[in-house]
């Protein structure tokens, strides 16, 4: 049996007769064509399928696609507009919060997340926000300095 949802995402609806069993993060790539949040573990530890679900971040492969029948996604894709990279992600390119990029989509999303409830965190909490994603390639301390380049970029406002 499928089951039909609507799921906007990036500010484009798409609706489509899905699996049950499908999760979100598959809806994203195998029927969006959104690739850019990633599948790293398949058991909810690394974050790289981070998206924000309403505003909220959230990982992709612990949610079923019908779950967010009628909700807003937002991906690494919909950051940018016009060409132009988000604040966030320049922030991450300036200060080196990234390497092999793998993680990336998922640091940022979390990053967007948490500066709209604490637009100048701390260290501290930045860590605590970030602690669902994990990046194999750094140590954490540009990604870090990313996230505080990000929030001095956008003085306080997401």
């Amino acid at each position: 049996m499928k089951l039909p949802v609507t799921i906007t995402i990036n500010g484009r609806a798409y609706q489509r007769e899905i699996e049950p069993r499908l999760l979100l993060v598959h809806f994203l790539r195998d029927m969006a064509g959104l690739t850019g949040t990633k599948i790293g573990c398949d058991t909810s530890q690394c974050g790289a399928c981070t998206v924000l679900l309403d505003g909220v971040a959230m990982k992709s492969c612990t949610c079923l696609a019908a779950q967010a029948d009628g909700a807003s996604i937002t991906t690494i894709e919909g950051l940018s507009a016009d060409g132009q990279l988000a604040p966030i992600q320049e922030a991450f390119w300036a200060k080196h919060g990234l390497q092999c990029g793998f993680c990336t989509p998922g640091m940022v999303l979390a990053t967007r997340a948490l500066l709209e409830t604490t637009p100048q965190p701390t260290p501290e909490q930045i860590r605590h926000a970030l602690e669902g994603n994990m990046c194999r390639c750094t140590g954490y301390q540009n990604i870090v300095r990313s996230v505080q380049h990000a929030a001095n970029m956008m003085g306080g406002r997401p």
